[in-house]
């Protein structure tokens, strides 16, 4: 039998296949679910930060219109579960065919999630994507693989 900190990372896991498959599916009702109503999300996009569940699913309708076909895939994910909270990194990339038939392999973004169990769930409180800079020309590095 697992013990609960198992039993809640397994939980977790399962939020954030949710996401993957969401993006997949261009779901952003399947999205919805797995964020907290006052998500606060540092994405690679401006603004500095989007505030509320809505701001994050503006983001992913973005995304949704910008491509065709969309993928998602996350990688080395390590998490650290608590009673109450709980974090994970990793990374994470964004593929598939652009509106204009384009086929892009995408970039590989450092990701960041932050969990709270909200009446028994595990929800996204913060999440955070972004890109290595180079700081002698102020230019994102987009093109590193993990």
């Amino acid at each position: 039998m697992p013990t609960q900190r198992e039993a809640d990372e397994a939980e977790i896991r399962q939020q954030i296949d949710k996401i993957v498959q969401g993006i997949r599916a261009k779901d952003l009702k399947a999205l919805e679910e797995v964020y907290a109503g006052d998500v606060v999300s540092f994405d690679v996009e401006p603004p500095l930060q989007h505030v509320g569940r809505a701001a994050k699913l503006k983001n992913w309708t973005n995304v949704f219109t910008f491509f065709q076909d969309v993928s998602y895939e996350i990688r080395d994910l390590t998490l650290t579960v608590g009673d109450e909270v709980a974090f994970g990194h990793g990374f994470g990339r964004l593929s598939g065919t652009l509106g204009n038939g384009t086929a892009t392999s995408g970039m590989w973004v450092r990701a960041t999630l932050c969990f709270r169990k909200t009446g028994g769930t595990w929800l996204i409180a913060h999440d955070q994507a972004s890109v290595p800079m180079d700081v002698s020309s102020g230019t994102a590095v987009v093109d590193l693989t993990p």
